[in-house]
């Protein structure tokens, strides 16, 4: 029943991403009356932490509203909260030929995120040198179009995350859907590297997380909508 309730109101409140400059990393009374919450207010992502620490790295900054991995070895960063079934959207910025990624239900029971939580990927598809491109489901789900805008200028990614469902959206346009656990998604797994990491796609509540791929990258309208 929370399927239907949810696809319904992704698609009434999909126009609110459309945001004045002025209003980025808040929330309308729309989106607050629906559940949705900030993870990043535009000050000090005081919602994160690195990944397995109890701080955040300096080589991430917040400027002019935005987070910025900026310095090197800035790690990995995870929001302090857990979550199951979620819809999530973020803004993202990528520098030329950059790389970056989202994922979700990462634990800390592994070396790394990604060998527990499956990836958005986040890169610059003009210049980055990784096959996988921005808004797939990292090395299982592709999708057939590009509706990424160029390094320097904004994508709005939208991810809705549920037991019977997993939808991708970039820039408006639908790239992927999925079911976490099922025989599909094991299967390809089984042709991935993620093969090797026994916990990867299995927890189905955990951490989000920004990842340091070693580039600039800065976002904006990290917005969460917890789903029971």
């Amino acid at each position: 029943m929370y399927v239907r309730f949810t696809i319904g109101l992704l698609f009434a409140t999909c126009t609110l991403t459309a945001v004045a400059e002025d209003q980025h990393n808040s929330l309308t009374a729309e989106e607050k009356a629906a559940g949705w919450q900030l993870l990043f207010d535009g000050e000090w992502p005081e919602q994160w932490r690195n990944f397995k620490k109890d701080h955040i790295s300096e080589g991430w900054t917040v400027e002019e509203g935005t987070l910025v991995r900026k310095e090197r070895r800035a790690g990995d960063l995870i929001t302090k909260d857990q979550f199951g079934a979620f819809e999530m959207v973020l803004d993202y910025n990528i520098s030329k030929g950059g790389n970056s990624g989202l994922m979700y239900h990462v634990t800390e029971e592994a070396r790394t995120p990604w060998q527990t939580g499956p990836e958005i990927q986040i890169q610059d598809n003009i210049d980055g040198h990784d096959p996988q491109k921005a808004g797939w489901m990292y090395a299982l789900y592709p999708a057939e179009v590009d509706t990424t805008n160029p390094p320097g200028e904004w994508n709005t990614i939208r991810i809705l995350i549920t037991p019977e469902k997993c939808v991708h959206w970039m820039n408006g346009t639908k790239y992927c859907e999925y079911v976490k656990g099922s025989d599909d998604w094991n299967a390809r797994v089984a042709k991935t590297k993620f093969k090797k990491y026994p916990k990867f796609g299995v927890p189905t509540r955990g951490h989000i997380c920004l990842q340091d791929h070693g580039n600039l990258v800065s976002f904006r309208n990290i917005k969460i909508r917890p789903i029971d």
